[in-house]
């Protein structure tokens, strides 16, 4: 049951669409089972469900926060986390972000939220629970900046017009396949697919499909 990751409504199908579908399905293809695609709001809320059996496989971002709940096999993402300001802003680096008095947002929950709270040392982090609310709040004027994956972000630039990713990451990190916790056949099952997946080219088309050209396939042998 793959969940979060780079993953969207399709509004072609009403399905989902993303690296994470793409590799899910592939996965149950070599397996010859069915596969159900469970959805969570954010990443924070698939880990937590770790625990109660809601799912068996999902591609995550890894933080030392979730090792206590998943275990995670190979990485097949580079994933740099950064900000988003809107039209007309005068936030031009990373360090104009971390000035007092400027409005900062992420998801609750998240690595990307976790790390932006520990990078800024002169304002605060407010947080929502769902990355459509952050986009909101920044086309509103309600925040300066929002934080989450240079992927995402970029996404939704395109959304709102005059809007600017910031150049350089307050992260960089993986996303992994993960499991939950005690189960090791599991976890070597899908950290081989994900090399073999990688090798293939497999998440490399995954990335091209969802226009993620610039996204960076993570090393062979990264276990992060």
């Amino acid at each position: 049951t793959p969940g979060a990751g780079n993953v969207a409504r399709d509004p072609a199908t009403g399905g989902y669409k993303g690296v994470a579908i793409e590799l899910g399905t592939e996965m149950g293809l070599r397996l010859r089972i069915p596969v159900e695609f469970v959805p969570f709001p954010n990443s924070g809320a698939l880990t937590d469900a770790a625990a109660k059996g809601q799912w068996d496989v999902a591609f995550i971002p890894v933080d030392d926060e979730r090792r206590k709940l998943v275990d995670f096999g190979a990485a097949h993402l580079v994933l740099q986390s950064t900000f988003l300001v809107g039209p007309g802003s005068p936030i031009r680096t990373l360090a104009d972000v971390d000035k007092p008095g400027v409005r900062v947002t992420g998801v609750e929950n998240t690595a990307t939220g976790r790390a932006a709270a520990k990078s800024l040392k002169n304002t605060t982090i407010a947080f929502v629970k769902t990355a459509d609310e952050l986009l909101a709040l920044l086309t509103a004027g309600k925040t300066d900046a929002i934080a989450q994956s240079r992927e995402s972000l970029v996404e939704m630039s395109a959304k709102l017009p005059g809007s600017r990713v910031l150049d350089g990451a307050y992260l960089n990190s993986f996303v992994a396949v993960a499991v939950p916790k005690k189960r090791p056949l599991a976890l070597a099952y899908v950290t081989n697919f994900i090399e073999e997946a990688k090798a293939a080219g497999s998440v490399r088309a995954a990335l091209d499909k969802m226009g993620m050209k610039s996204s960076v396939v993570a090393p062979p042998g990264v276990v992060p």
